[in-house]
């Protein structure tokens, strides 16, 4: 997922329809036939059509212009012209349209579901002029245009849809846990924002799958914005639970999770009514386990336990304790 993008601005446009035609019936013997002028085809729609397949908005930065096809022009012989093609655009789950000057909400595919949107319809074909005679107008020589299709600037963004949201800062060994329980292969390495992308990964767990949302590591005022901080936050509002990974390493452990829930509290603080889970990574480093007593006695509301990413005892209570989060 190295080409991750997580947001996008495109032009759309639906097709014009197609203008009545302006005919008259010619057949041999029948010098003064009546008017025949056919309907003009329906301009293409725009449609968003949602796919599980795909993960980012990579290709939205390749393709910035969508613009369905107009309507074909009416025919003799009261034919309607063949309608507009449509044009889909294809997103993943936790895609957001949006209006691109004013911000408004369009379109929130919030669901992990396959779905299809009309979003903006192609205009309306024209009538002949075989609609418009009459016992006293039998030879119109005009017929209605085609209506103009629609156009609209948009933005479009990306929020993850996981069960749970692995967060900490960085190097506290979000991306080890997905790694060692997921078939995701995040880049580790032992420096701060090795991982610069979101990604997911499933664990089978109780014959269901769980889906973990590895989110780059959050700095200090990732809330008002700092570094990337409001790019990565954002994806944590589409779980359904929390897992707070902290290192047992940092000198600084105690404070580390008082630091990430008031950035969550600053940058929406519904995030924190979610089921969490306190995770004490590289327990390895600290053989007594004093690090992660001392993690537990300055959390007493929070349910904490251990992981190594070399202690095979430590990896089973852990899956157990993220399943715990999605009932």
């Amino acid at each position: 997922m190295e080409g991750f993008v997580d947001e996008a601005r495109i032009l759309v446009a639906s097709g014009k329809g197609g203008d009545g035609a302006v005919s008259f019936r010619r057949e041999k013997f029948i010098p003064m036939g009546g008017p025949d002028g056919g309907d003009g085809g329906r301009g293409g729609n725009v449609i968003f059509r949602v796919k599980t397949n795909v993960k980012t908005l990579a290709h939205l930065r390749l393709k910035r212009n969508f613009k369905a096809r107009n309507g074909e022009n009416g025919h003799g012989a009261r034919k309607t012209g063949r309608d507009g093609a449509d044009v889909i655009i294809e997103v993943p789950p936790g895609t957001i349209i949006r209006d691109n000057e004013t911000g408004e909400v369009l379109l929130d595919f919030d669901k992990n579901a396959e779905c299809e949107v009309v979003f903006l319809q192609g205009g309306r074909g024209g009538k002949g002029n075989w609609h418009f005679r009459s016992s006293t107008h039998q030879a119109p020589r005009f017929s209605q245009p085609g209506e103009e299709g629609q156009e609209r600037l948009l933005r479009v963004e990306l929020r993850l849809i996981a069960d749970i949201g692995l967060v900490g800062l960085p190097n506290a060994g979000k991306s080890t846990l997905i790694n060692l329980f997921t078939n995701a292969r995040p880049k580790i390495a032992p420096y701060p924002f090795t991982t610069r992308i979101p990604y997911l990964g499933v664990i089978r767990f109780k014959d269901r799958d769980i889906v973990l949302a590895d989110i780059p590591g959050i700095i200090e005022g990732a809330g008002q914005g700092a570094g990337l901080g409001l790019q990565f936050l954002k994806h944590i509002s589409r779980t359904r639970s929390l897992a707070f990974c902290i290192d047992l390493s940092d000198p600084n452990f105690v404070r580390t999770f008082d630091i990430l829930i008031q950035e969550l509290r600053s940058y929406d603080p519904s995030l924190l009514n979610k089921p969490r889970l306190v995770i004490g990574t590289k327990t390895d480093l600290d053989p007594e386990r004093t690090a992660l007593d001392e993690l537990r006695r300055s959390l007493p509301a929070e349910k904490v336990i251990g992981l190594s990413n070399f202690d095979r005892s430590t990896w089973e209570p852990v899956i157990h304790a993220l399943g715990a989060l999605v009932p």
